[in-house]
């Protein structure tokens, strides 16, 4: 595969099964280069995680977006996405980050492990003998877990689930427009939705995220509280849901290693990191350059696009020898899957604990788990992850 095949391979479904080849030539061929457009490509970990917590880097705000998509207001599912702290810069992006940080505590998240340990045990309990494991637990067990965090009723799940799944397609650079009219749908349904939870918690508060978001001192505009909320819902199952399939696909192709972790699940952090750097579930990041930079040698100009290959970083040989074997044993595992710096993703210590409490508990309760089919990779180029992963429950 010569540099130009890899290149287009990213923008094919066929490729994007297994990028890791292509992210190996490109990596090969330099850490940062230009192409399709202008942008930056950056393939190392080195160089990712420097841009990652650079300040001077932004991200794409609603600015930029009047520039080149003038009319993204009108797709509810965009303008979700755009009016959240993840598309937002300082001093916006600070101050909402500050507001939302300070009701999703690592306390309220370690006080989740019995919700986790809990919904997880049940959906084992309910697995059929063969089942599509996507189905019947990897997008069921993240979604419960966020909805109980924002304090929606389990009866309202299922709904849920349906539009956060449509909505997800707003954070990928490429899509129909089938896709996007369902976004749009399923955007303007959850906020509806939201609006109502809104009223009714701050009539009458509880003991949940969407409370303290809601509560007068947050700092949060309306429409801000609004897009938060939406994007909590959507960053909070996709990413996990991606990683407890991917997962299990490697303990499944790894016995030895499963075995290990169903006698001691302490070992379950580092299995979990491995997972993260092995095949990320996240696999690009955007940046853009607030000032002119050098990166490698290459002088980038002053609002420069850069595209983070952040699957390839996380198999950079030059950070982790031996790149494409899975090993939890692994030391200094730093994958760069949840970004870094200020937009070092809120959810990733609640995505950890899911997966932590969920895959000891899979390997101990149904010791007999097997494939029993093909798996089949969705076809994103941002959010990796399976469609079906048909198992066995032995």
């Amino acid at each position: 595969m010569d540099f130009q095949s890899a290149l287009t391979s990213l923008f094919s479904a066929e490729g994007r099964q297994d990028p890791y080849p292509a992210y190996d030539v490109l990596r090969g061929h330099a850490p940062v280069f230009q192409a399709i457009d202008d942008r930056w490509f950056v393939t190392t970990h080195e160089l990712t995680s420097r841009i990652l917590r650079d300040p001077g880097m932004r991200v794409s705000d609603a600015t930029d977006y009047d520039g080149f998509w003038p009319d993204w207001r009108e797709n509810r599912g965009v303008a979700a996405i755009v009016r959240s702290m993840l598309q937002n810069n300082p001093p916006d992006h600070t101050r909402v980050r500050r507001a939302a940080a300070s009701t999703f505590t690592a306390r309220r998240v370690a006080a989740m492990r019995d919700v986790i340990t809990q919904q997880a045990g049940e959906l084992i309990e309910a697995m059929p003998g063969e089942t599509d494991f996507m189905t019947a637990f990897a997008y069921p067990l993240p979604i419960g877990v966020i909805c109980a965090l924002l304090g929606v009723p389990d009866t309202d799940m299922p709904w849920f689930r349906r539009q956060a799944a449509g909505l997800t397609v707003v954070l990928e650079p490429i899509s129909t427009e089938e896709e996007m009219r369902a976004a749009d749908a399923a955007a303007r349904e959850l906020e509806d939705y939201f609006i109502g939870l809104i009223a009714e918690r701050q009539r009458h508060p509880r003991e949940d995220l969407t409370s303290a978001l809601a509560a007068a001192g947050s700092g949060l505009t309306g429409s801000e509280l609004l897009a938060n909320l939406v994007l909590l819902l959507v960053a909070g199952f996709e990413t996990t849901t991606n990683l407890l399939g991917t997962g299990l696909r490697i303990l499944l192709d790894h016995p030895d290693l499963a075995a290990r972790l169903r006698a001691d699940p302490g070992l379950a952090p580092a299995f979990v990191e491995e997972m993260l750097r092995y095949d990320s579930p996240v696999q690009l990041a955007s940046r853009f350059t607030s000032t002119a930079v050098e990166l490698d040698g290459r002088k980038l100009e002053a609002g420069s696009a850069l595209t983070l290959l952040l699957g390839s970083a996380n198999r950079d040989p030059a950070r982790y020898p031996d790149p494409h074997r899975f090993d939890p044993d692994r030391p200094n595992v730093q994958p760069v899957s949840f970004g870094g710096g200020a937009h070092y993703c809120l959810g990733a210590p609640l995505a950890r604990l899911e997966a932590q409490v969920a895959f000891p508990l899979l390997l101990a309760t149904l010791p007999g788990l097997a494939l029993a089919g093909v798996p089949e990779h969705r076809d994103r180029l941002v959010l990796r992850g399976y469609a079906t992963l048909p198992v066995t429950t032995g």
